[in-house]
């Protein structure tokens, strides 16, 4: 009976394991760092707004370069967050954008990342004690 209860937990403790990002091994680790890393927040960002070709996604993520943004767009419809659509047309058109868990995720960041604007000003003032301290 122990050992069934034993088997039981373990089992327990690897389901729960299998999704706890602060575990080494959990694969929601890599769609973190896709969603989270500079150019997949922002290109989740931008797709919020609609659906886009890549060159004018490409200007509205500025400062990303072609190799990165399509790395990035790879990555995140590997993931499920980004849908793209090739049409047979010529040249071809390749449209881009969120799947709707995608959305919810952009929905998430865009909160984030209205906070984070927003608290410029604070951060700023932080940033300046700290300097004015040699920093440490």
């Amino acid at each position: 009976m122990d050992s069934l209860a034993d088997t039981e937990n373990a089992a327990e403790a690897e389901a729960e394991l299998a999704y706890n990002v602060f575990a080494r091994s959990c694969p929601s680790r890599s769609t973190l760092e896709h969603v989270t890393g500079r150019w997949g927040a922002l290109t989740l960002g931008a797709l919020h707004d609609g659906t886009f070709r890549f060159n004018e996604l490409r200007r509205r993520v500025d400062g990303v370069s072609e190799k990165m943004l399509s790395q990035t767009l790879h990555a995140l419809e590997r993931d499920g967050l980004v849908h793209r659509d090739a049409q047979p047309t010529n040249p071809p058109r390749v449209d881009y954008r969120l799947t709707p868990l995608g959305q919810q995720i952009a929905e998430r960041l865009l909160a984030l990342i209205h906070f984070v604007e927003a608290s410029q000003d604070d951060v700023k003032a932080a940033q300046q004690r700290y300097d004015a301290l040699g920093g440490r």
